[in-house]
């Protein structure tokens, strides 16, 4: 790391040699590492994944443009001191942001430990009214207006989805089909998109740094950013808010099961309040989360399979039924939005 060194000494201020790296466990995608210089300063650097990595994915630089232009708005997120693309140094290009203190509530016992139950209301809430703030950012104001087309979100999102799956196949591994019948169903049935946000693309309570109050403190992960339908956002977090009882959680285990969070309904209530919003569609929104998590989780695992990646290769041995899950659960949320309708 001698030369990543030699690159903090020259553009992160008051970053004081040696380093020590340490990598953050959790991420599913981009790798993350906690910096601590001789002083015990911390700071965080991220880079692509190891191995195959697809066209236009982990873009360090988009990633480091939307923090530098988020940073003066009223989205929580890291300060960014700086971005690397000369690939000598780390074999990737990588970028430098600063270390946010607080809790990053990734399983029900980390819930229960880190927050009193009432906290864990505010979390909810707060993370709501975030999620409305982020929508409510003036693209053009804050620089970010060439990010993306603004038409067409949920088209082009199908189409980029279906298409890294294909190219995602595992050897032995077949779904059968369902996600590309689920794919054609959704493509058949997308709402007429109403206004145009910055959309997170991945806005769950994992990727979020929260207080011992529950505050949200940052929200990381922009690697999905675009710009594009706001809605596509609350249908997500709504994928990952699982509550108690629930007999399928799509991941296989959420914080949210801790008793004390808001339930799915008043997340969504307190998003619409926040927002001004008419969030009567969300059916086809959360859908599509569900679909577009298959995808992901489908990429992750061609990954490991493959050997990239980092971390132990069995913690993602159940990734192939969770794909055949959560195909399901938007198949079958995707039918029980057009019962309603009828």
């Amino acid at each position: 790391m001698g030369r990543v060194t030699e690159w903090f000494s020259s553009h992160v201020p008051g970053a004081i040699a040696p380093l020590a790296f340490t990598l953050v466990a959790g991420g599913r995608s981009n790798l993350t590492f906690v910096v601590e210089d001789a002083a015990g300063t911390r700071f965080v650097l991220r880079r692509p994944p190891l191995g195959h990595v697809l066209p236009t994915a982990h873009d360090m630089a988009r990633e480091h443009r939307l923090l530098e232009a988020l940073a003066p708005t009223a989205v929580p997120v890291p300060r960014p001191y700086g971005l690397c693309t000369d690939e000598s140094v780390n074999g990737a290009p990588f970028y430098v942001m600063e270390h946010v203190a607080g809790h990053v509530l990734r399983t029900p016992e980390i819930a229960r430990s880190a927050l009193s139950p009432e906290a864990r209301a505010r979390v909810g809430e707060n993370l709501a009214d975030v999620l409305a703030a982020l929508h409510a950012v003036d693209v053009d104001e804050v620089g970010l207006g060439d990010l993306a087309r603004r038409d067409g979100y949920i088209q082009r999102q199908l189409r980029r989805w279906s298409e890294q799956y294909r190219n995602m196949q595992v050897e032995g591994v077949d779904h059968g089909g369902v996600v590309e019948r689920v794919g054609e169903a959704l493509a058949a049935r997308v709402p007429e998109q109403v206004g145009t946000s910055i959309v997170h693309g991945d806005f769950r309570l994992d990727n979020a740094i929260v207080g011992d109050d529950g505050t949200v403190a940052a929200i990381l992960d922009w690697e999905l950013c675009t710009l594009g339908d706001p809605l596509a956002d609350v249908g997500l977090l709504l994928c990952y808010w699982a509550e108690p009882g629930d007999e399928t959680v799509a991941l296989g285990t959420a914080p949210t099961t801790t008793p004390g969070f808001l339930t799915r309904q008043e997340l969504l209530t307190r998003y619409a309040a926040a927002s001004g919003r008419d969030v009567s569609a969300i059916d086809f929104y959360v859908a599509f989360g569900y679909w577009k998590l298959a995808c992901i989780l489908q990429g992750v695992y061609a990954r490991y399979v493959g050997g990239s990646g980092a971390g132990d290769p069995e913690a993602v041995d159940h990734y192939p039924r969770q794909v055949d899950l959560l195909a399901g659960l938007a198949a079958s949320t995707l039918e029980e939005a057009e019962g309603m309708r009828r």
